[in-house]
């Protein structure tokens, strides 16, 4: 496990620029558009925002402009969950790819990460989909079930409905398998990028891979999921304290009956500004390193069970001694011998 989390620290170190150059790149291209999809809306629904705050005194607004401006909304709110879904597909598709050049220590550039990450995103995201679909499936159904039971059921003054007593423990039933079938996917990322496979079978290598290890796979995974969040929070937390500092004294001023309009404003703006800067920079290490921690654990397992060692060794060694061409990826160079 030592020498897992320390390769994945080195490689973050020492290709930071290709991997924290295309991570901004998809989190600054992620955030345009949904700030143009914001706009847009805004722009548009102009007269509905005037129905609810353009008010006579004492007059509430009607339930039917709430649910309409409301409406409207929801088209942006798709983008972000789009956005956010291609994001993760080409940071996913991202590490694995630094990761193969890494292993056999040859630099690589922005543009040839990014390349490499956008020609694996659809099979990257692929089996996030699937990986999603096949874990949270039995969840989406059995709340599907229930909650609308719990509803119907909410008049009724006798006590807790029935349904919840089967919602709840049935959710904490099925955690376990949750956490197993997570585990047994996890290295289909990798493997989509690396070995070049579809989204089906990408989950279906991952899992002969994890067959056998799977408390292994399991127990670096959360670990290193543990390093990332606390590495992250330690990285947000000056950002989070430069935003306070800047709204105290405009909520300060406001307890006291003399606040000034344009203080607070000012406040707000440097405490969003903080807050986005801080959650965009813990992000990029919370996303990449559990990522990249993954991928060393697929580089690993196939070591272990299928001397992908050697093919490692040789594509080192051509790569050291070619220097006026690039050496073959890693994951080709296994393809040749069966492995």
């Amino acid at each position: 496990m030592g020498e897992i989390l320390n390769g994945a620290f080195t490689s973050f170190r020492r290709y930071a620029k290709p991997l924290i150059g295309v991570m901004l790149a998809v989190q600054a291209i992620g955030i345009m558009i949904v700030v143009a999809a914001i706009g847009v809306t805004v722009a548009v629904t102009q007269d509905r925002f005037a129905a609810l705050f353009d008010l006579p005194p004492g007059e509430d607004p009607d339930g039917a402009d709430v649910a309409s401006l409301l409406l409207s909304f929801v088209p942006a709110g798709v983008l972000l969950l789009v956005v956010a879904a291609l994001g993760a597909a080409m940071i996913a598709a991202l590490c694995p790819a630094v990761v193969q050049e890494a292993v056999v220590g040859r630099p690589t550039t922005f543009l040839a990460m990014w390349s490499r990450a956008w020609s694996r995103m659809p099979s990257v995201l692929g089996t996030l989909l699937l990986t999603g679909l096949i874990v949270g499936g039995p969840i989406l159904v059995l709340y599907a079930v229930c909650i609308p039971l719990i509803v119907m059921s909410a008049d009724d003054s006798s006590g807790p409905p029935a349904t919840l007593a089967l919602l709840i423990p049935g959710v904490l039933l099925y955690m376990p398998l949750a956490v197993w079938l997570m585990t047994r996917f996890s290295l289909a990322p990798a493997v989509a990028v690396c070995e070049g496979l579809g989204p089906v079978a990408s989950l279906r290598r991952s899992s002969q891979l994890v067959s056998g290890g799977w408390w292994r796979v399991f127990g670096i995974s959360l670990v290193g999921s543990m390093v990332a969040g606390a590495v992250g929070y330690a990285i947000q937390m000056p950002f989070g304290f430069v935003g306070m500092v800047s709204l105290f004294p405009a909520l300060t001023a406001g307890s006291e009956g003399n606040a000034d309009p344009e203080q607070i404003i000012v406040g707000l703006i440097v405490y969003a500004i903080a807050i986005l800067v801080g959650g965009v920079l813990s992000s990029l290490f919370q996303y990449g390193f559990p990522s990249l921690v993954n991928a060393l654990l697929y580089v690993d397992l196939r070591m272990r069970k299928e001397n992908l060692a050697e093919a490692l060794i040789a594509t080192a060694a051509a790569s050291a001694t070619v220097t006026d061409a690039p050496a073959p990826a890693p994951a080709s160079a296994p393809a040749t011998d069966g492995t």
